[in-house]
């Protein structure tokens, strides 16, 4: 489903818990670090594809979580075309989303990355809610920024917290994610090796 200018609505997802940390998945069988995201299906409002989409990639349910805020418009990112099939070059340009800033009111064990037949992420932990923009894919990184940005005001107010993210811009950060005790992979939940993991190409 596209609109008329190419662009396939979505929405995006950023959860945090009662430290203000984001949730941060690993997709499957990839050193790529992403929020949730997920298309919008035919019938759906941005709130019930939020819902299912949480609850297929990272298992939660609407109980596990409250909703802290959403982006007022459309955020849209385009796609390089080498990443789109050749028979839909002429159509399609990329992602339309609508971001929603989620507070755990769950617990961690409460997360299931198994919880739909085809999983997202293998791995996840939570990380500072500045995330450096370089363990981001390049072409998702504006509307990260932006999302970031905007949602930020419900948790941190309008004081410190643009001076906050332009210092951690600023930090350098190496593009690795490395390992750490609070990481979580989708592995060791299952109590599966890691030939269990189903592989699933990078969202678009």
């Amino acid at each position: 489903m596209l609109d008329k200018d190419g662009y396939r609505p979505n929405v995006g997802i950023i959860l945090v818990n009662q430290r203000d940390e984001v949730f941060w998945g690993k997709r499957i069988r990839e050193h790529a670090w992403q929020f949730p995201q997920g298309g919008i299906q035919r019938g759906e409002t941005p709130e019930q594809a939020m819902y299912r989409e949480l609850h297929e990639e990272v298992g939660l349910r609407p109980e596990h979580v409250r909703i802290l805020g959403r982006t007022r418009d459309w955020l849209r990112y385009d796609v390089p075309r080498t990443w789109i099939r050749r028979d839909y070059r002429s159509h399609y340009r990329g992602q339309k989303q609508i971001w929603f800033l989620l507070r755990l009111a769950g617990h961690d064990s409460d997360v299931n990355l198994r919880a739909s037949e085809h999983p997202e992420f293998d791995a996840w932990r939570w990380h500072d809610f500045w995330i450096p923009l370089d363990t981001v894919i390049e072409f998702k990184r504006d509307v990260y920024e932006r999302a970031l940005t905007e949602l930020s005001r419900h948790l941190f107010g309008r004081g410190d917290h643009s001076l906050r993210y332009q210092q951690t811009l600023r930090a350098a950060h190496s593009s690795a994610v490395t390992p750490t005790e609070n990481e979580t992979p989708l592995t060791r939940q299952a109590g599966e090796t890691d030939s269990a993991a189903v592989p699933h190409p990078p969202e678009a």
